[in-house]
């Protein structure tokens, strides 16, 4: 069964989340928050496999609420669902631990799906987010910017220069993987799952795995969206072709 907390302030949201997730079969809502102090507290006292969190709310808003779950050490996971499709809201919930970034339109059926792949390790990201974040980080647009920069575009000198510097990091990590595993990486950065790999690249399920988990020992990134960012940075995928596909 899996345990789920979920944190929104419309209570209507929340409550209709509510209804749809706790109708399957292998899934339970164990407690709702209003926004993440409240989310903290109901954590901690009752932990969950999968933390459901809004970016917008009134208090504690849903990146600061990731980043203090991270530092606590929390033994569940973090998806960002919400209605802000912004560059910087999907860069700053991956860097603040979040394992997955899904909008609010999401379908159902991909909802649930996400919350399974979720618990089971990997990490998911919604393609449109990733797209769009693309074309912000290689043309030096976004830095991480966090829940206090709505706009999510803009960046100071200082950002920028730290953003170039991630960059040559993570344009020195992809050194050194193999084309095959650097193919792999921009199946994943475009928002694949591992069985729309698996029929893209006509490879079995435990060949994408074993590929999928040999980028994560290699580059050291914890989970699925950290490979993600790694390839937004280090220039993976020929911007021409994401573009095509938005």
């Amino acid at each position: 069964m899996i345990r789920l907390g979920l944190t929104d302030d419309e209570p209507l949201f929340t409550m209709g989340l509510a209804m749809l997730l706790g109708a399957q079969p292998d899934m339970e809502v164990v407690w709702q928050a209003v926004d993440g102090n409240d989310a903290l507290r109901c954590n901690a006292a009752d932990p969950v496999d999968v933390l459901l969190l809004d970016v917008q709310m009134p208090g504690l808003d849903g990146l600061s609420t990731t980043r203090e779950l991270v530092a606590r050490g929390i033994s569940g996971r973090v998806v960002i669902l919400t209605t802000f499709d912004t560059d910087g809201y999907v860069m700053g919930s991956i860097e603040a631990g979040a394992a997955g970034f899904l909008l609010k339109n999401t379908p159902p059926q991909d909802l649930i799906a996400a919350i399974h792949t979720v618990h089971d390790g990997d990490s998911v990201i919604s393609p449109g987010p990733t797209r769009r974040l693309l074309t912000a980080v290689r043309a030096g647009q976004v830095s991480g910017a966090g829940a206090g920069d709505a706009a999510g575009t803009g960046s100071s000198p200082s950002e920028g220069s730290a953003e170039a510097v991630r960059a040559a990091e993570a344009a020195q990590q992809i050194e050194g993987l193999t084309q095959r595993e650097r193919e792999i990486l921009a199946l994943i950065a475009l928002g694949l799952t591992n069985q729309e790999i698996c029929d893209r690249e006509w490879l079995s399920m435990p060949t994408v795995k074993t590929h999928v988990s040999h980028l994560l020992s290699k580059t050291g990134c914890r989970d699925r969206v950290q490979l993600v960012l790694l390839a937004l940075r280090g220039g993976v995928i020929d911007l021409a072709d994401v573009l095509g596909q938005a």
